[in-house]
C-alpha cells in the first residue's frame, strides 16, 4: 500500500543518537572579532600556506597543482566552484578555497582495509565529519558486513555484481534513485543518466534540487532557457553589476577579480545581502603581485544594501516601480522598442507595479524608499547592467518569482541580447550546470528523450522521476529501495537530518561513489557499498591512453580537464568506468557499448555530440583554446517560450515579515568550508575562531530576548505543518544583520529544516527561510 505524502511527513521520526560535531575539535576558546582586512590578499595567502603545510603539500604537489589548476587544455579544472576560467591567459587563475579543495584531495593519507578493520561503523558514526574526511583517500571497494559492523574489501567485479543484482531484482525500476553531485564530469554524467533511463527510471535527483532549481525554472519560464545569458566579457563591459545573495569571497572567490576590475574602470557595483560580506568591501587580488607587495586594496562595491531575509523581491519590485515612474517624464527610462518587439505581459506587469504601494515595498524589503531609489538610480543611469545572484535568492518559497523579477527588471531597459547585460546566476559546484545539460534531470523534456532514444537506441521512460526531497520521502516509505550517489555527501547535505538518516537506513542498498570517507558511509542502508574513484587532479589511464573529461561552468563554457598526478591507489577507477561497470551488471542484455565507451572518452563525446543540443562537433570544439560556449538562444533574442517572446511575470509580493517573537534564519557556509567539507572551525571573514555551533543575530534582537553577547541559546524552528525541531546550546554572536533575521552554518542547522518545508514553486528546501525562536539556553551558560 502506498503511503500518502502528508502521512509520510507527519509520522513520527526516530531521533538518532546525539549528533557528533561537524567541524574538528576546537583548538582553543571560541572568539569573535570583526574582520576589517581586504578579502583575499595576504589573509588568503597565509591561510593557504598554513593549510598546505598541515596537509604536507608544500614541497612538490601543492605548488605544482597551483600551476596546473584551471589552465586551458593541459590543466585540470578546479573541483570547487563553477566560476569561469580567465580568458586572457592568466597563469594563476586560482583562489584560496580552490587550493584548499585540491590540497584536501591530494592528501597523502589513505583509508584502506586496515583502517576499516580497526574501526566499526558504529564507532565511526561518533566521529566528527571533519575527522572522517581527514583520514585520507579511499583506496579500494568496500562492502558493509552487518555481522561484524565493519566495512570489508571486495573485488570490483563483485561490487558491480552486487549493484547489478539489486537493480535487476527490483519489482519496478522506479524503486531505485540515482543522485548526482556537482563534481561529476560531463562524460560520466551522460553515461549515468543513460544507465538510469535504460533501466527505466527518471529518478535522477541532484544537488541542484537543493540549490539553483528555482533559477532554472524561472529562466525557462521567462526566457525559454534554464541558464544565464552572460559570459565573462559581459561582466567586463557592464556599466553596473548587481550582486544578490552571493558571498563571493568564500563561494566564488575568483569573482573578486571581476569586481575589482569593474570598480577600476568606473562601473557601479551594488551588493544586496542581509550580511555585508567581505566581497562587498575591498580586496587584494593575490595574482596582482604589485598590489600584494604594496598592500594596495581595491574596492569591490559602490553601494551595499541589507534587506531582510527574503526581501530581495520587494527591492527588485521597488526598483522596477521607480523605473516605471521615471518613464512618465523621461522616455529614455524604458526601452519601449525592445519591450514591444521582444516581450509579452508588460502591461500586466506595469499594473502590478503601480498597484504595489511604496509602504508595502519598504515593509517587505526592510529597506527605506530612499535606499531602494539609490539602487534604482544606479540601474537607470547604466546603459548596460548585469544582475547576478546565488542561493540567497533561490532557497525561499518564492525563489522562482524572485528570479523572474530579476528578468522583469532587465527587460524594462532592454538589458538582454547585447554585450554587458543580462542575468547571471552564480552556480556553486564545478559542474552542476553541466550535469543538468548532459541529462541529470528528473523532469526531462520530450524532445530530449526523443533524441536520446534515436541516438542511443533505448526506450527511455516518459514519466517524471523523483527529485531530492521526494527521493528521501520515498526511501523513508520503502518505495525507493536502492540509492546510488555519484559523489557528494548526501546524508549531510540534505535537510531534516534525522529524517534523511532514517530514510537512508531504510534502503535495501546504498552505494556511494566517493574519494574520501564521509557521513554518507556511516549512515547507510541494510547493505552498503563504498566505491572509490579518481579525483580531478589524478591521471585517468584507459586502454587508449590518458583520458580527459569536460565540465561546463556557470556561463556555459565547456572545456577539458586533465589530471596531473598518479592515482592515490592502483585500485581506483574513473567515474565513467564505475558507471559502465554498474550498467553492464544491471543490464546484461544491453546493446550500449559500455566498455567500448570507457576505453576512449572521445567515443562518449561523439555520442553526446549527436544526442545533446549545443554539443555538435564536440571533440574538436572542446580542444579549442578555452573550449567552447554552448549556444544560448535567449542571448540572440530567440525565446523558446510559448509566446516566442520574453515573458514578464506579475506575481504578488510574498509576505516575508516574521510574526512577533519569530526570527527568519538563513543557513550558509563558513569561509573555511566547501559544501559539507569542513576544513576548520574558523570563519575568517566573519571574525569567528574555534566555533561553528553559533547563530548570528542583531544585537537589538538579542537584548529583547535577554541574550548576552556570546551567550548560550536554544533555537527552535517551526515547520509548515507545525512540527518543531530544536538545537540546544548554540552561541549567539552579535552581528550586523537586519532586525528579525538570523543566520548560521549548514550542515549543522540542516536539522532545523523539515523535509516538508520546500518551495511549491521549485521544490527546493527553503534553507534560507526558516522560522525560528531563539531563547537563552535552558541549561544556562
Amino acid at each position: 500500500m502506498t503511503t500518502s505524502k502528508d502521512e509520510r511527513e507527519r509520522e513520527p521520526v526516530t531521533e538518532p543518537p546525539t549528533e557528533p560535531r561537524v567541524g574538528p575539535d576546537p583548538r582553543g576558546k571560541p572568539g569573535f572579532r570583526p574582520y576589517h582586512h581586504p578579502a583575499a590578499g595576504w589573509g588568503a595567502a597565509k591561510s593557504v600556506t598554513r593549510f598546505m603545510a598541515r596537509e604536507g603539500a608544500l614541497p612538490v604537489d601543492g605548488p605544482r597543482a597551483i600551476m596546473k589548476m584551471n589552465h586551458e587544455r593541459t590543466g585540470f579544472d578546479c573541483p570547487g566552484c563553477a566560476w569561469p576560467d580567465d580568458t586572457k591567459g592568466l597563469h594563476l587563475d586560482i583562489c584560496e578555497n580552490g587550493i584548499k579543495h585540491v590540497t584536501w584531495e591530494m592528501t597523502g593519507k589513505r583509508v584502506g582495509r586496515e583502517f576499516f578493520a580497526a574501526h566499526t561503523v558504529t564507532e565511526l558514526a561518533g566521529w566528527t565529519d571533519h575527522d572522517l574526511e581527514n583520514q585520507g583517500r579511499l583506496t579500494e571497494p568496500m562492502v558493509y558486513d552487518p555481522d561484524t559492523d565493519h566495512y570489508v574489501p571486495l573485488p570490483w567485479k563483485d561490487a558491480f555484481e552486487l549493484v547489478g543484482r539489486a537493480l535487476r531484482e527490483l519489482d519496478d525500476p522506479n524503486e531505485a534513485s540515482f543522485y548526482t553531485s556537482g563534481r561529476l564530469g560531463n562524460e560520466a554524467t551522460f553515461l549515468y543518466q543513460l544507465m538510469a533511463r535504460e533501466l527505466g527510471t527518471n529518478n535522477l535527483p541532484d544537488c541542484s534540487n537543493m540549490c539553483h532549481e528555482a533559477s532554472g525554472r524561472a529562466l525557462q519560464a521567462s526566457l525559454g532557457t534554464g541558464k544565464g545569458t552572460v559570459d565573462l566579457k559581459d561582466w567586463e563591459s557592464a556599466d553596473a553589476l548587481f550582486v544578490f545573495g552571493v558571498n563571493a569571497a568564500s563561494n566564488a572567490p575568483r569573482m573578486l577579480t571581476a569586481l575589482a576590475e569593474a570598480y577600476q574602470r568606473g562601473a557601479q557595483i551594488v551588493h544586496v545581502n542581509p550580511l555585508v560580506e567581505a566581497a562587498a568591501t575591498r580586496t587584494i587580488i593575490p595574482h596582482d603581485f604589485k598590489d600584494m607587495a604594496t598592500f594596495h586594496a581595491t574596492r569591490t562595491s559602490t553601494l551595499n544594501l541589507q534587506p531582510r531575509i527574503g526581501g530581495d523581491m520587494a527591492l527588485l519590485r521597488g526598483m522596477a516601480k521607480a523605473v516605471l515612474e521615471q518613464s512618465a517624464t523621461d522616455p529614455r527610462a524604458l526601452d519601449r522598442e525592445f519591450i514591444d518587439r521582444h516581450t509579452t505581459g508588460f502591461e500586466e506587469y506595469r499594473a502590478r507595479c503601480e498597484a504595489t504601494p511604496w509602504e508595502e515595498i519598504e515593509r517587505q524589503s526592510g529597506l527605506s524608499r530612499a535606499d531602494v531609489l539609490k539602487a534604482a538610480r544606479v540601474y537607470g543611469e547604466a546603459d548596460r547592467s548585469v544582475v547576478s545572484w546565488c542561493l540567497g535568492l533561490t532557497q525561499h518559497e518564492h525563489g522562482v518569482d524572485t528570479v523572474r523579477e530579476i528578468v522583469n527588471l532587465l527587460l524594462l531597459r532592454g538589458n538582454l541580447g547585447r554585450e554587458g547585460a543580462g542575468p547571471s546566476p552564480v552556480r556553486g559546484h564545478s559542474n552542476v550546470q553541466g550535469n543538468r545539460t548532459c541529462g541529470i534531470d528528473h523532469r526531462p523534456t520530450e524532445a530530449f528523450l526523443d533524441r536520446l532514444a534515436e541516438v542511443c537506441g533505448i526506450d527511455p521512460p516518459r514519466a517524471h522521476g523523483l527529485d531530492t526531497v521526494r527521493t528521501i520521502q520515498a526511501m523513508r516509505a520503502g518505495e525507493v529501495k536502492v540509492f546510488v550517489a555519484m559523489g557528494g555527501n548526501f546524508a549531510l547535505a540534505a535537510p531534516d537530518s534525522p529524517y534523511t538518516y532514517a530514510a537512508l537506513a531504510n534502503c535495501e542498498l546504498t552505494v556511494q561513489v566517493s574519494t574520501k570517507l564521509n557521513r554518507s558511509h556511516v549512515v547507510h542502508g541494510r547493505a552498503a557499498l563504498i566505491l572509490p574513484c579518481l579525483g580531478r587532479t589524478e591521471k585517468d589511464h584507459q586502454r587508449k591512453g590518458v583520458q580527459s573529461t569536460s565540465v561546463e561552468d556557470s556561463m556555459s563554457m565547456v572545456h577539458l580537464s586533465v589530471g596531473m598526478k598518479r592515482p592515490a591507489s592502483e585500485h581506483l577507477l574513473s567515474e565513467p568506468a564505475i558507471v559502465a561497470g554498474m550498467a553492464r551488471a544491471a543490464l546484461p542484455d544491453s546493446r550500449t557499448p559500455w566498455q567500448w565507451y570507457v576505453e576512449d572518452y572521445d567515443r562518449i563525446r561523439d555520442t553526446m555530440a549527436r544526442a545533446l543540443d549545443g554539443f555538435e562537433d564536440f571533440n574538436r570544439r572542446v580542444r579549442l583554446p578555452l573550449g567552447f560556449r554552448i549556444k544560448q538562444p535567449a542571448r540572440e533574442l530567440v525565446f523558446l517560450t510559448p509566446s516566442g517572446k520574453a515573458e514578464f511575470s506579475a506575481a504578488p509580493l510574498p509576505d516575508v515579515v516574521p510574526a512577533p517573537g519569530v526570527l527568519v534564519l538563513g543557513t550558509m557556509r563558513s569561509h573555511d568550508q566547501w559544501n559539507t567539507t569542513i576544513y576548520s572551525d574558523d570563519d575568517r571573514y566573519r571574525g569567528i575562531t574555534n566555533l561553528r555551533t553559533l547563530v548570528f543575530m542583531n544585537r537589538a534582537d538579542m537584548r529583547e530576548r535577554g541574550i548576552a553577547d556570546m551567550g548560550r541559546v536554544d533555537i527552535t524552528s517551526t515547520a509548515k505543518d507545525g512540527s518543531r525541531r530544536r538545537l540546544n546550546g548554540y552561541t549567539a554572536v552579535p552581528y550586523d544583520i537586519p532586525r528579525g533575521c538570523a543566520a548560521g552554518y549548514m550542515p549543522e542547522m540542516n536539522v532545523l529544516c523539515a523535509l516538508g518545508d520546500y518551495s511549491t514553486q521549485s521544490d527546493q528546501p527553503i534553507m534560507k527561510h526558516l522560522n525560528v525562536t531563539v531563547s537563552p539556553a535552558e541549561t544556562g551558560g
